[in-house]
């Protein structure tokens, strides 16, 4: 047990990410089930949505779950009365400023995180009172960070300026990655692109077989005019790419993105024109398991980890 633990009420210190079209009720309770937080993505879902998804999860599984919430949502109103009403009782929050609402959720007795991506925003979340960070690093995928800071980098930059519970994001899908993280001073992991690419994800069948065909390079970042996001390359990757290269403005860059970009690619399976949010990480993948099954992997494989470190001689 150690401070993440503690603080959800969990098992093993594994978060899954809340990830717009991958993150349904099915994939949040099974993590939990298995020992870990799950986490259901509340960016891409209305109000109504997201209520029948908390009531699922709370039928699926005895256990803790919680909710991920981008400040940046249009019905931030509608989904913070479901949460109270629903009793939801952890809530992490990304996409905005920790100070805002951070203070309304605490009030309800509701442990609040929020994801960062650099010392400045930690110390921050620090000021505002939250319960714990995510630090996410520029390997994640999905939105990401301007600053393009590598997890291994951010990890003990954020640890040497806050004393917060931390919890490491961004390249992580393995036991020995989640023991380096500790190693830099994290105190838990979240996990995305292997959940997204698991059995009981709500994303697309295709999607995730383009997952666990990526390779390394598979994936870039991109739209930084706009709001920085990781792709894997399809044929809209390459109509922005295209753009980008001919200094497309911002406002050109949000005529060819459209609405419901994501939607088209991550839950409706369309592989070309599709916005196929991942991180650097799927080229690692190459298979679809259980949530469990990637779970008890994790930890299997963390043990082995402390093992090999604890039998280092110099």
């Amino acid at each position: 047990m150690n401070i993440i633990t503690k603080l959800f009420n969990i098992k093993y210190p594994i978060i899954q990410a809340g990830m717009v079209w991958c993150s349904g009720w099915k994939l949040a309770s099974a993590v939990s089930n298995a020992g870990g937080l799950g986490l259901l993505g509340a960016g891409s879902m209305h109000p109504e949505m997201l209520e029948e998804h908390i009531k699922k999860c709370k039928a699926a599984t005895d256990k803790p779950f919680g909710v991920n919430i981008p400040l940046l949502y249009m019905e931030l109103d509608a989904i913070f009365k479901i949460i109270i009403e629903e009793g939801v009782k952890i809530v992490f929050t990304s996409a905005g400023s920790p100070a805002k609402y951070t203070k309304f959720f605490k009030e309800h007795g509701i442990t609040v995180v929020h994801v960062i991506a650099s010392s400045k925003f930690a110390v921050k979340c620090k000021e505002a009172g939250v319960d714990a960070i995510v630090a996410e690093g520029f390997e994640a995928g999905g939105h990401n960070g301007m600053e393009e800071t590598t997890t291994m980098t951010l990890i003990p930059i954020i640890r040497k300026v806050v004393d917060l519970p931390l919890i490491a994001a961004g390249g992580i899908a393995t036991g020995g990655a989640m023991a380096a993280a500790f190693a830099l001073g994290a105190d838990g992991v979240q996990v995305g692109t292997r959940f997204a690419a698991s059995a009981e994800s709500s994303a697309h069948e295709s999607f995730k077989k383009k997952i666990i065909e990526s390779k390394e390079g598979d994936t870039r970042l991109m739209m930084k005019k706009v709001v920085p996001v990781r792709l894997l390359k399809n044929k809209f990757f390459e109509d922005i790419e295209k753009a980008e290269n001919s200094c497309a403005t911002a406002e050109e860059l949000r005529a060819i993105l459209g609405k419901g970009r994501a939607k088209k690619g991550m839950l409706e399976g369309d592989i070309d024109n599709g916005e196929l949010e991942i991180g650097q990480i799927s080229a690692y993948i190459d298979k679809i398991k259980t949530a469990k099954e990637i779970v008890d992997e994790i930890m299997t494989d963390f043990e082995a980890a402390k093992k090999r470190l604890a039998g280092l001689t110099f």
